[in-house]
């Protein structure tokens, strides 16, 4: 999904919940299963951060952006923990997805996938998104990111 388009998503939210599922999975590139399991106590305040259990079980720190952490602070407040399931974030990100004019399969991993890549644009490194997303590989990493012609062109002549 383009940045532009990405955008487009964020804006179309229309209820706090629309916006702590679509801001959230933007801004962390967690799982649908991941998110879903999200309840206070993983939640570092200070740290602006989330302590996930990902797949296989393997722990890692996941950064809250400003506007994630106030949406968590908010809905934790009321709520223990994420009371959604899996088929209900899907079918927000569809909905929302219809609603801001986007045209191509939207989905929560395709929200995982934008966050790669837009955290890939504004230059954190693979081994660095490699942790956040929780990959074993960074060859697993690297599949999501892929880079541009123009990306390439950009980046060398911004370096070289």
């Amino acid at each position: 999904m383009s940045e532009e388009e990405a955008n487009r998503l964020s804006n179309a939210c229309e209820t706090a919940e629309e916006k702590l599922v679509i801001w959230t999975l933007l801004d962390t590139g967690l799982r649908v299963a991941e998110f879903c399991s999200v309840h206070r106590n993983m939640v570092d305040w200070q740290s602006h951060a989330l302590r996930i259990v990902g797949k296989g079980a393997k722990p890692r720190v996941v950064p809250l952006s400003t506007r994630t952490q106030a949406l968590f602070e908010h809905y934790l407040a009321q709520n223990d923990q994420i009371f959604m399931g899996i088929r209900k974030v899907q079918r927000i990100v569809k909905k929302v997805a219809v609603r801001a004019g986007i045209m191509r399969k939207t989905s929560p991993h395709v929200l995982r996938h934008t966050f790669a890549v837009a955290s890939l644009r504004k230059g954190i490194g693979s081994p660095f998104v490699q942790k956040v997303l929780g990959h074993e590989r960074l060859a697993t990493t690297e599949i999501y990111l892929n880079v541009s012609g123009a990306d390439v062109l950009s980046q060398y002549r911004e370096k070289w």
